[in-house]
């Protein structure tokens, strides 16, 4: 009688939490212009956004939950006139057809307090959709790292989006999605690199994360700031390690693009997202998965107990 009865609440238990709304982060379920980039594949990344205000595009972002995209905060000057924009989610190409995309108004576009420009830091966004996103294969969220995630000088990653191909040069064509590679640069280096030219010297706060090529040639580029930079950790998952920002011009030698460092704002997103979970590491879905066992095994306890 209790092995039946512990049978069949591990199963409602189980069946319960497939039926959930939960959704596995930074993994693509299909895997079949970005200055010195490539046409990115569709599906590839599904937590893409293109950004639209007045039905033009004006910056990238990514999908991290079923109501929330993040961003940068200077693509919002006002971030209290939320009836211009519009966000596309499941899109490929700009200007060519698009069956998998959504159209999403916003509801409240949420910034730190005391941002004031990308130089200065804090340019982060997050985003509330007015109405919930449907999962399919070309429509998945990317994962947000905790504090303790580590992303390593040299560690290759992505940038996506529909920025200007040249500095200057729009995006041509149908607009299709576009996707570089780039390393991590550390912190010293970047810095060393931006202070070369004593007209141009930037710092580089600790809430920022530089990628690219010390000799330039492959970067983010204006019509890109607020989309992701993207690394595959050890298990296989997509982290976004950092939000397109700034740079000065675009792929240019000693000028590797800067991004706002997400392990700075986990307490942010936090606290406007309760409900996201952190990408800690490989064993948060196995941790999961202990958390349901114990709780069907309290449950079997205690029935077993009248």
């Amino acid at each position: 009688m209790a092995t039946k009865l512990l049978v069949s609440v591990m199963f409602l238990c189980v069946t319960g939490l497939r039926g959930s709304n939960a959704q596995i982060c930074g993994r693509p379920q299909l895997k079949d212009r970005i200055v010195g980039g490539v046409d990115a594949l569709n599906g590839a990344w599904p937590w893409q956004v293109d950004i639209q205000k007045d039905n033009v595009h004006v910056c990238g972002g990514s999908l991290i939950t079923q109501d929330w995209v993040l961003s940068a905060a200077h693509c919002f000057p006002n971030p209290s006139d939320v009836s211009a924009y519009t966000l596309y989610i499941g899109r490929y190409q700009l200007v060519g057809i698009n069956p998998q995309e959504s159209a999403h108004s916003v509801r409240r576009i949420v910034i730190p307090s005391g941002y004031q420009n990308p130089n200065n830091g804090k340019d982060i966004a997050l985003l509330q959709l007015s109405s919930s996103v449907s999962w399919n294969n070309f429509v998945q969220p990317v994962c947000l790292p905790a504090p303790g995630t580590l992303f390593p000088t040299g560690m290759s990653c992505y940038v996506t989006g529909w920025g200007n191909t040249k500095e200057d040069v729009p995006l041509t064509g149908t607009g299709t999605l576009q996707e570089v590679k780039v390393p991590i640069i550390s912190q010293t280096s970047c810095q060393e690199m931006y202070q070369t030219n004593p007209q141009e010297q930037v710092d580089i706060l600790f809430d920022m994360i530089c990628a690219g090529y010390q000799e330039g040639g492959k970067d983010a580029c204006q019509g890109d700031s607020g989309g992701p930079l993207v690394c595959s950790m050890v298990n296989g998952t997509w982290v976004q390690a950092g939000v397109v920002s700034f740079g000065l011009g675009c792929a240019k030698q000693n000028r590797p693009g800067v991004y706002t460092r997400l392990t700075s704002y986990s307490e942010f997103i936090r606290s406007t997202i309760p409900e996201i979970q952190l990408y800690g590491g490989a064993h948060r879905s196995v941790c999961g998965c202990v958390v349901v066992y114990a709780s069907c095994l309290s449950i079997f306890l205690m029935l077993t107990r009248r």
